[in-house]
């Protein structure tokens, strides 16, 4: 998932509950809990979303066959139990009876749906590769295959789905958790379309429920009563905002006007550290920051160029100086300690002095043919942080080394995001936090099939044939070797520049039970209670 992409909250007076007063004196029901999330969602459509900030409000809502325990491991979600075949190939579901929150059963035909749905080429879902681990998805998404029937999912019965894979995948269990392979409610889209996402329609099989949405000033889900699990259920209604600007998001949190907000500004860190030490959780988040580059335009088709910006930019010296809240320099695309890996591949100048590799920096930018009489300009695109802007800040200067005239370009991150799908940028500030803990979510960012989410446009034969060589290796050690060789080749020609390994940086209020720091930094609402 993507990472990031505040409104002043309204008054709750109107409901009919007990009010809680935050230090600013804002109003609140005492079983709501305030979210800062990070961004404006694009659509709260499963299939039609990639960024963390949309994550958290949709797995709010729905399910998928597991889901994630607080401490986000993997726990069975829609699916009590399941079978394995001997080859590693088939698995087959059966599905609890849980109901959708319009009180409609749950079938295994809702899975077929939606996963047909996401495949369909017609969708265009800009995340459908995820699930090209299934059988026959890659061709049929492509339109190289027609008749979605021949997709490996069938239902059996009404609680019984069978999935096929096209080979034995180790991490298939824990991709089920991501919302690309949520059930949909197919009634409800037979019913009324597309605006089956809109709130007074929306239903879902998870433990909360869409009511409103308020575009730019929050998005706000009620408890579902039809939820399997609701007794257990202690957050009566859960309340998102947009928070792009971090320190306004910061001060609401120190006014007691919001519960938890997701990446506080690095600048905070010295206060934090002095007047909110238990609040502050900063805890190693599986996910890498980077810039990536138009491999599709001149100059920026030129791996010199690519080689040179990334040579420049020294890392140390933004995760010490600019950020200083724990993050490490990146020297690979796969961080280190990702499951099923090993050691990552790294650049062949990790270990190179700064001065040298500036130098060598240099000769690259010459014999590409940028100099004093033809300097190379380019823009660099970032969205809405104070962070990111700092970052860009900090890498204009130093790309300032070779010669590079650097054009600093800011917009929220809807905006942001969407041009760069588009291919409307030069170099465009990126971030990728795993959606299961294995290298091939990182490295299937730059296989030519993955889509839009191949931000930089890469396309290499060899890295493709690769990564879906991988695809079809069981054995775990010889199936890292070779997604091992495609990092390798990735970094030598350089389409996205790793920058540096995430911390997850939140504020949690006191009074906020429930919260478990994990490396997904995935919290969901329905294991937190409240003890104001």
């Amino acid at each position: 998932m993507r990472t990031e992409p505040y409104a002043a909250p309204k008054s709750l007076a109107g409901l009919g509950a007990a009010l809680v007063f935050g230090v600013s004196g804002a109003a609140f029901a005492a079983g709501e809990l305030r979210i800062a999330n990070s961004g404006e969602p694009d659509t709260l459509d499963p299939h039609h979303v990639s960024g963390v900030w949309e994550n958290r409000i949709i797995g709010d809502m729905f399910m998928g066959l597991t889901t994630e325990a607080a401490d986000g491991s993997v726990i069975p979600g829609a699916a009590e139990r399941w079978q394995v075949s001997d080859d590693g190939t088939v698995y087959t579901f059966t599905l609890r009876d849980h109901t959708w929150s319009d009180g409609t059963p749950v079938t295994a035909d809702d899975f077929v749906f939606a996963l047909r749905r996401i495949l369909d080429p017609a969708e265009a879902a800009e995340y459908a590769s995820l699930l090209y681990t299934i059988k026959n998805a890659k061709p049929l998404n492509e339109g190289a295959l027609e008749g979605m029937e021949q997709l490996g999912v069938r239902a059996h019965d009404a609680k019984t789905l069978e999935v096929e894979l096209e080979s034995p995948t180790a991490y298939f269990i824990e991709q089920l958790t991501h919302y690309t392979a949520f059930p949909l409610p197919r009634h409800k889209i037979e019913e009324v379309g597309e605006d089956w996402v809109k709130p007074g329609n929306i239903v879902g099989n998870g433990p909360y429920t869409v009511v409103e949405w308020l575009p730019n000033t929050h998005v706000k889900a009620e408890k579902n009563a039809a939820f399997y699990d609701a007794a257990n259920v202690s957050v009566d209604m859960v309340q998102f905002f947009p928070s792009e600007e971090r320190n306004a998001a910061t001060k609401q949190f120190r006014a007691g006007e919001i519960d938890i907000q997701y990446d506080f500004a690095s600048e905070q860190i010295d206060w934090l550290k002095e007047n909110l030490p238990d609040e502050m959780r900063i805890f190693p988040w599986l996910g890498i920051y980077y810039y990536a580059i138009n491999t599709r335009n001149a100059p920026f088709d030129d791996p010199k160029v690519r080689q040179a910006l990334a040579m420049a930019i020294e890392r140390e010296a933004i995760t010490d100086k600019v950020l200083r809240t724990g993050e490490l320099p990146a020297y690979s695309f796969v961080p280190p300690g990702t499951g099923n890996y090993g050691d990552p591949a790294y650049v062949s100048w990790k270990g190179m002095p700064y001065a040298e590799r500036i130098a060598q920096a240099k000769n690259l930018i010459a014999e590409a043919g940028f100099g004093a009489d033809n300097p190379l300009r380019l823009q660099l695109r970032y969205n809405t942080s104070e962070n990111h802007k700092k970052i860009a800040v900090a890498v204009a200067g130093m790309w300032k080394q070779l010669g590079i005239q650097t054009e600093l370009f800011n917009s929220e991150v809807k905006v942001h995001y969407n041009d760069v799908q588009a291919g409307n940028f030069e170099v465009a500030r990126a971030g990728w936090i795993a959606d299961y803990n294995d290298a091939h979510n990182f490295l299937y960012l730059m296989d030519s099939s993955t889509g839009v989410l191949n931000y930089a446009g890469y396309s290499s034969g060899e890295f493709d044939r690769l990564m879906a060589q991988a695809s079809l290796t069981a054995d775990l050690e010889e199936r890292a070797g070779l997604l091992r060789q495609a990092e390798a080749m990735a970094l030598a020609d350089m389409p996205n520049i790793p920058i540096y390994y995430y911390v997850s940086k939140n504020l949690v209020a006191p009074h906020v039970q429930g919260w478990v720091d994990n490396t997904k930094d995935i919290h969901r609402t329905r294991w937190m209670t409240l003890s104001r």
